[in-house]
């Protein structure tokens, strides 16, 4: 199990998508995100959401992510951050505030 600790190790925080790339060289369809976490400033991210998102739907959307992740190098792309989605059977369906908030909002 984890503990309370464990989860308070976590940096979750809300950002906006500013813009979205194919990503062909991905062994699995996935897209490259640049994300704006505000005070934190921009990051970027390998999403496997291809499924249920298209390119012009993900720009302006806020998504929460994890951001103290060490980056990950994926095929010629370094992820930095990893954005949080349920794993629906459809495909990865994105977390998100039900309401605007500030960019760089913690999640606890």
């Amino acid at each position: 199990m984890a503990t309370w600790a464990d989860f308070q190790k976590l940096d979750i925080r809300v950002g906006r998508v500013v813009s979205v790339e194919d990503f062909p060289e991905a062994r699995k369809p996935a897209y490259k995100l640049t994300i704006d976490f505000g005070p934190l400033g921009i990051k970027r991210s390998s999403a496997q959401i291809t499924d249920l998102y298209k390119k012009e739907d993900l720009v302006g959307r806020l998504v929460v992510a994890v951001v103290n992740f060490p980056p990950k190098q994926i095929a010629t792309f370094m992820s930095e951050v990893l954005v949080l989605g349920a794993m629906d059977p459809g495909g990865v369906v994105l977390l998100a505030p039900d309401r605007d908030v500030p960019l760089g909002t913690p999640i606890g």
